[in-house]
């Protein structure tokens, strides 16, 4: 995983805290589906109902497309919460849209892809969080199946997970964050939304989130 800029990375995670699209309560854990205890919930779609803040997050991923994927042909948003930031950013490129499903459509068509398939067409594939990467490796895997030709993924935030490192590693898929949990911490004491007292438990639940206050 890369990410874009530093000084980016501590902008967009202050804007995520100001807005509570990211939200920290490592006294009351959240719950995720796997069963995992964890002391952030991330929900950047929050991001959409705030016009300046949807807008710097825009920019920073054409500029992060631009920069590490200048020969890209479309944009591939990831159902759901990818389809509006890749139409945002299909827009602003003038390139073709498309987005992938969770899984197939269970009537008409039955599609896994909405919109136009161009096999050997160059696509970014744009997710809003990425967490151990498998629905955002699915939703690649769907496109090279396809016929796509995948250069990379762009994300808004990730939490920087080892075993997520390893997946995209392993799928040969060159991931690239605005932001990521490691710049968030910093900010998030800076901005009192936590305390030094707590930053060491957070900085343990990224390391070991399935034992983490288990």
């Amino acid at each position: 995983m890369e990410i874009l800029d530093k000084n980016v990375a501590a902008e967009v995670a202050d804007k995520l805290l100001e807005i509570q699209a990211i939200r920290l309560q490592p006294e009351k854990p959240f719950t995720w589906a796997s069963g995992w205890k964890s002391p952030i919930y991330c929900d950047n779609r929050l991001s959409l109902s705030f016009p300046k803040v949807r807008k710097m997050i825009k920019d920073q991923l054409v500029r992060s497309i631009q920069h590490y994927f200048p020969t890209v042909e479309a944009i591939a948003g990831v159902a759901t919460a990818g389809i509006p930031q890749g139409a945002l950013l299909a827009n602003d490129l003038d390139l073709p849209f498309i987005y992938v499903r969770s899984k197939a459509k269970g009537h008409g068509m039955e599609n896994m892809i909405e919109g136009k398939v161009v096999p050997g067409q160059k696509v970014v594939v744009v997710e809003d969080l990425v967490s151990t990467g498998g629905s955002s490796l699915k939703a690649t895997q769907d496109l090279l199946d396809a016929g796509f030709e995948v250069l990379g993924m762009v994300a808004i935030f990730s939490y920087g997970f080892d075993v997520a490192k390893q997946n995209f590693d392993k799928a040969g898929v060159k991931l690239v964050c605005l932001s990521h949990y490691e710049a968030m911490l910093p900010r998030a004491v800076e901005r009192k939304y936590i305390t030094n007292d707590t930053l060491e438990s957070l900085s343990e639940w990224r390391k070991d989130p399935a034992s983490w206050k288990q």
